[in-house]
């Protein structure tokens, strides 16, 4: 069920809302991760919006909150260099997995860096994706330093040419500190090699309100330059990615799903709003 599918079924071809039916809208919305500033902004806007029904007036609300930012991917020349950062258990390492297999489809060669290397299931789990894929991964030791491994996965991926590195990273550490320090300082010495021309912030669809946090956090550490939202397949209404655009300005760049390759597509901005809608 789409986020705004009840009030709409409730006011469908109604133009004069009750204040029972704009503080319904308003718990709806609050209930759906938007935030009390997306939602205050929201109502004020509908207000105002003179629609012939209600599906109408919040397509176009929604259309105006999103970020106008592209949402195609920074390229790079010769080589398209790609952080992927977030917290551990948002399917960060799925998503570097996928995002590969996005681009091998489209005819493009790839090298993926395991630069998780605090976590081994993350570098293991890479590895599988590369093998299964025809992928090349590059790793390093258990626990090792990220930096060093992302710095000799660029260096191969200037060696075979490849169109595009795509560089997994740590999501947790002791602190935050300590993260975001790892973070930029994998950023430093890529860009000794290549410039990073994206950075990637996947964020779980059901986290609610700390998905914002979150994107405050890293955006703090490495200029995120587009969001991963994954686990939209689950019950998330996906309401934070709203105010992550909203707020900090950084568009919503590809969707994840399920965990098969597959499950993996380019975010589409009238589809998304019409599957809040649906």
């Amino acid at each position: 069920m789409g986020l705004f599918t009840k009030f709409i079924a409730k006011l469908k071809g109604v133009s004069d809302f009750s204040t029972a039916d704009w503080k319904e809208l308003e718990e709806e919305l609050l209930l759906s991760d938007l935030g009390p500033t997306l939602t205050k902004d929201f109502l004020e806007q509908a207000r105002h919006v003179k629609s012939e029904n209600a599906q109408d007036a919040l397509t176009e609300i929604l259309s105006a909150n999103l970020s106008k930012k592209n949402r195609l991917p920074i390229l790079g020349n010769p080589t398209t260099v790609v952080m992927v950062v977030g917290v551990n258990g948002t399917g960060k390492t799925t998503s570097v997995a996928k995002l590969a297999a996005s681009l091998k489809k489209d005819g493009h060669s790839v090298v993926m860096a395991a630069g998780d290397t605090f976590r081994a299931a993350a570098v293991e789990q890479l590895q599988t994706w590369g093998t299964r894929l025809g992928v090349q991964v590059v790793s390093g030791k258990a626990n090792g330093d990220p930096a060093s491994v992302a710095f000799d996965a660029a260096r191969i991926a200037q060696e075979l040419a490849a169109e595009f590195l795509i560089i997994d990273t740590a999501g947790r550490l002791h602190n935050k500190n300590d993260l975001m320090a790892e973070l930029e300082k994998v950023k430093r010495v890529v860009e000794k090699v290549f410039p990073i021309n994206e950075v990637l912030l996947v964020i779980d669809a059901t986290t609610g309100q700390n998905g914002l946090q979150q994107a405050k956090i890293f955006t703090e550490a490495v200029q995120v330059t587009g969001v991963i939202l994954s686990k939209t397949d689950g019950s998330a209404r996906g309401g934070v990615a709203l105010a992550i655009e909203k707020e900090l300005d950084i568009p919503i760049k590809w969707l994840g799903s399920g965990e098969a390759e597959a499950d993996f597509s380019a975010f589409d901005q009238e589809n998304f709003i019409q599957g809040l809608l649906a």
